[in-house]
């Protein structure tokens, strides 16, 4: 469809970005050390029937965004959302569905744990039409998964893939961290060796980092060394790519045509809707404006029909746009091509030439016409990379 030139920001886009839906469900069994996302410690009853109803009350407050598209992912974080019922996951569906289309070929994922009781709902999250699992595994290994705050143990995540797979998944990711607290080289390969075995068709493969307002940023654990880090970075990339995992992303390694279709959707600057506590979206209109919007984030407060459900919005001025657009983009090996930069923003491929020249005479960038792309020591400077394209 035809956009209009925006009155604010003087963009005109060619079309509206692809859309998808993030939909956060706030509550965990326990807060881990390590987690900085809008997550909060469940009670004993969780208000499953009250909180669906806002969600869809907060999309329906959404709708004018939408633009007549479809919705091609959906995505289920959190939080843990699997510790809501297949039912209230299932009416919450059917309730999306009849307010958006749904494409044909959707993709819908749920984060789940790898706990007992989590693994005895796969099939009926399966029978909703979620099509797809992410397992926050982490580790295989009993002392790191207590070093994590972990609520689930080894053999407990090992059976978590059979189930999934009993349930009719054949789409699965499996979450692993490494650089864990006193991890060694051989720990690190171990717990890649041992989730390669499990035949996931997607792996998220990604350092522990000490954020802000953790546990483990006021009380940190004794990591592993620079030397150590780098080894495990090194040996663990080429142990997924021997086994048909490829990069596609800083953290993200997929089997051929597994890639994660909702995440690539983010990373090429398309549009999603967030609802739920904290959920946050990024959303085009036709007049040619395009907003950063982020919701209440305590759930007690998302849940006051006093209250409003959006917290704030972002209008991204046109200087930003660059940036924001790099921010995602540069994020994948390959990039994404050249001309999908005015495709998203509206603004000219030649605003970007001074910069691409520095950038890649530092050669942080790859040196391609029809491309935006990051070199390998592109993708381990990112940050430096990113300056370039900020005015």
């Amino acid at each position: 469809m035809t956009v209009k030139p925006s009155h604010t920001t003087g963009v005109i886009l060619p079309e509206l970005p692809p859309l998808s839906l993030y939909i956060h469900i706030p509550w965990c069994v326990r807060k881990c050390p390590y987690c900085d996302f809008n997550s909060h410690q469940a009670g004993p009853n969780l208000p499953e029937d009250e909180y669906v109803d806002a969600l869809l009350a907060d999309l329906d407050q959404e709708l004018p965004a939408v633009q007549g598209r479809a919705i091609s992912t959906i995505f289920f974080g959190g939080g843990t959302p699997s510790l809501f019922s297949a039912a209230a996951l299932g009416r919450l569906l059917q309730g999306v569905e009849r307010r958006i289309r749904f494409a044909t070929d959707i993709e819908i994922t749920l984060e789940a744990n790898p706990g007992t009781f989590e693994q005895e709902k796969f099939k009926a999250y399966r029978q909703t039409g979620i099509n797809r699992l992410s397992i926050g595994v982490q580790s295989f290994q009993p002392a790191k998964l207590q070093k994590l705050g972990r609520i689930h143990n080894g053999d407990e995540a090992v059976r978590a893939a059979g189930m999934a797979r009993a349930a009719g998944f054949d789409n699965f990711n499996l979450d692993l961290m490494h650089g864990l607290p006193e991890q060694s080289l051989d720990d690190a390969l171990g717990d890649l060796r041992q989730a390669i075995d499990l035949g996931p068709t997607h792996l998220s493969w990604y350092q522990l980092t000490l954020e802000p307002n953790t546990v483990f940023w006021s009380q940190p654990p004794e990591l592993p060394e620079d030397d150590i880090l780098w080894d495990i970075q090194e040996a663990g990339q080429a142990l997924m790519a021997a086994q048909g995992y490829r990069q596609y992303e800083v953290s993200a390694y997929a089997q051929s045509g597994r890639a994660a279709r909702h995440n690539l959707n983010y990373w090429r600057f398309g549009d999603f809707i967030g609802i739920g506590a904290g959920a946050h979206g990024k959303l085009s209109f036709p007049d040619g404006r395009i907003l950063r919007t982020w919701k209440t984030r305590l759930p007690k407060d998302y849940l006051n029909p006093a209250k409003p459900f959006k917290a704030g919005e972002k209008l991204l001025p046109t200087d930003e746009l660059p940036f924001e657009f790099l921010m995602n983009v540069l994020r994948l090996t390959d990039g994404a091509e050249a001309e999908l930069f005015t495709r998203r923003t509206g603004l000219p491929l030649a605003q970007l030439a001074q910069a691409r020249r520095a950038a890649e005479q530092k050669g942080l960038l790859q040196v391609e016409p029809d491309r935006l792309a990051a070199t390998p020591r592109g993708q381990l400077f990112l940050n430096d990379l990113l300056q370039y394209f900020l005015n």
